[in-house]
């Protein structure tokens, strides 16, 4: 459900921007740090746009790839330590159980 109303939400983001894009066909000087163009104002913010998203999806993935490893080292490293505090299990002989009868 989560990953469905994400989803609606970035198709209505979507068809936002579509729609404004539409209506804005001027075109705009953009300076870059090498160059200069001139573009769509709706081809600029739709390039931008999706720079960003992608941009930011890169960097959280390697967040989360970092947090990840992290957490499989701990859980290996408790794993081991678990295994050399675990006590050695000692057998027991059963305790002698006495018949008692009333006579």
């Amino acid at each position: 459900m989560k990953y469905l109303l994400i989803f609606l939400f970035l198709l209505v983001i979507v068809v936002i921007s579509i729609t404004l894009g539409a209506h804005n066909d001027q075109t705009v000087t953009f300076n870059y740090l090498l160059a200069q163009g001139d573009y769509r104002v709706s081809t600029l913010l739709a390039v931008l746009f999706a720079t960003g998203f992608i941009l930011g999806w890169v960097i959280c993935g390697l967040f989360y790839l970092r947090v990840r490893m992290s957490l499989g080292r701990a859980q290996r490293k408790i794993k081991r330590l678990e295994q050399q505090i675990e006590p050695v299990a000692v057998v027991t002989p059963p305790a002698a159980s006495y018949d008692v009868s009333k006579e």
